[in-house]
């Protein structure tokens, strides 16, 4: 058993125009001040990354190693959620997300996948040049429109949609592959890869790719009734990455699941601050730990009613109070009385 790293913080949700926020030293040194000893940096900010020149010069990434280190903090991932969300865009959706994108290519759906796939490369050399070994991003959705099936679906919709999908990401995936980074999708609702099932759905279809890789966010799983321990259990093998966020699932005679298009504070599944929801993270460290996971407990901070910097405060603690230290010794090795192979048959009544 591995220890899990940690803690550390996605920085998308503090990044702003307004100090500490607002650059790369200040916000690390914030971040350091806050408990935190890593943080996961969102590639599309740049304020933060100049993305572009991380993925040409490795002397530009260690200098920007160097500016965290002497604050205090390792880099511990790049994300490219805003970019893998355009990788597959449905037209329905092409005037909500077009703001993710450059203003160059806004507008023109094939421009803007094409700038998104090249961003998403760039992100992989540049964590490759950064000395990572793992990669955060969304899938992108072709077939969210049709997640509730009425009208009833055209036989084939769903699997034409995920063999697009599987097809526009391959590419990337032996890029990743070439770079040695794990492309870690965070299953989310609002992408295709939202559950164990449409995870596996996608993977099949890239000839279970070695770096198709999962990020784990129990809180995407609360919301959706979806056993997260058992999740666990099933992807250990593929959960290379860790957002430890916390969530609450109230329903009530009035609304359930889709929460009836309420604002976030008014919603029955809400996210919320690490220890106000209900996520037994006790539970999932100790499941993570003894399936040998060693990667980094990233703190995803978002919550309808803490102020996010209490927010941030708080789940350092919160984070470097759940993560173990592996025992390298058996509990009841005070009892164990020696053994040897004669012993053994013997005990077995083999040799009498």
């Amino acid at each position: 058993m591995q220890k899990i790293k940690g803690p550390a913080l996605f920085l998308a949700q503090f990044a702003g125009d307004d100090p500490p926020f607002n650059s790369w030293d200040a916000i690390t040194k914030w971040a350091a001040d806050c408990g935190y000893v890593g943080v996961q940096v969102p590639s599309w900010d740049g304020r933060l990354i100049d993305l572009a020149k991380a993925a040409e010069s490795k002397i530009y990434c260690d200098e920007f190693k160097g500016v965290a280190a002497a604050n205090g903090v390792a880099v511990t991932e790049l994300s490219s959620h805003l970019q893998g969300q355009l990788v597959a865009v449905h037209p329905a959706y092409d005037a909500a997300f077009d703001g993710f994108a450059a203003p160059e290519v806004r507008g023109n759906p094939k421009a803007r996948q094409a700038w998104a796939v090249e961003q998403v490369r760039m992100a992989l050399t540049a964590s490759r040049n950064l000395g990572l070994s793992a990669h955060a991003t969304f899938s992108g959705a072709l077939a969210w429109p049709y997640v509730y099936p009425w009208p009833q679906r055209p036989a084939g919709l769903i699997e034409t949609a995920f063999d697009e999908l599987a097809a526009r990401w391959r590419p990337l995936l032996d890029h990743a592959e070439s770079c040695g980074v794990d492309l870690c999708y965070e299953i989310h609702p609002g992408e295709d890869l939202h559950d164990g099932v449409t995870y596996e759905m996608f993977l099949a279809r890239t000839g279970d790719h070695p770096r198709a890789c999962m990020l784990y966010d129990p809180s995407h799983y609360v919301l959706q009734c979806l056993d997260y321990l058992d999740h666990i259990d099933i992807y250990k093998d593929r959960i290379r990455m860790f957002h430890v966020k916390d969530a609450e699932f109230n329903p009530t005679g009035r609304q359930g699941v889709y929460s009836g298009y309420q604002s976030w504070v008014d919603r029955a599944g809400r996210f919320r601050s690490l220890g106000d929801g209900q996520v037994d993270f006790g539970a999932i460290f100790s499941k993570l730990t003894a399936h040998g996971f060693d990667g980094w407990a990233v703190v995803e901070w978002e919550c309808a009613i803490k102020h996010p910097e209490d927010g941030a405060r708080e789940g350092a603690a919160f984070v470097r109070d759940h993560i173990l230290r592996p025992t390298e010794v058996a509990f009841d090795d005070f009892a164990d009385g020696g053994s040897d192979e004669a012993a053994n048959r013997i005990m077995l009544g083999i040799d009498r």
